[in-house]
């Protein structure tokens, strides 16, 4: 089973439009600045560098990052049935 990741808002309302499968996915969704996926997994300084702005952006709106349940709509196989 998957895991989903998303924005929980300070009123703890889910945001969406974030979600993704993982924490860091999720996080490069809402920092200002664009990071490397490679680079965030082979190198402890630039993931340090990512945190900070990751949590900066989190404590500036009240935000914290959640698990949540799959997203609605399912996929789609090839002929267009619901898998």
């Amino acid at each position: 089973m998957t895991t989903y990741w998303t924005i929980q808002d300070s009123t703890g309302r889910h945001l969406p439009h974030f979600i993704a499968n993982s924490r860091v996915e999720v996080g490069r969704k809402i920092v200002p600045t664009p990071f490397d996926v490679f680079r965030l997994h082979v190198s402890a300084s630039y993931r340090e560098a990512f945190e900070r702005a990751l949590l900066k952006v989190l404590a500036q709106k009240g935000w914290q990052i959640v698990r949540t349940p799959p997203p609605r709509g399912g996929r789609r196989g090839p002929d267009g049935d619901r898998r």
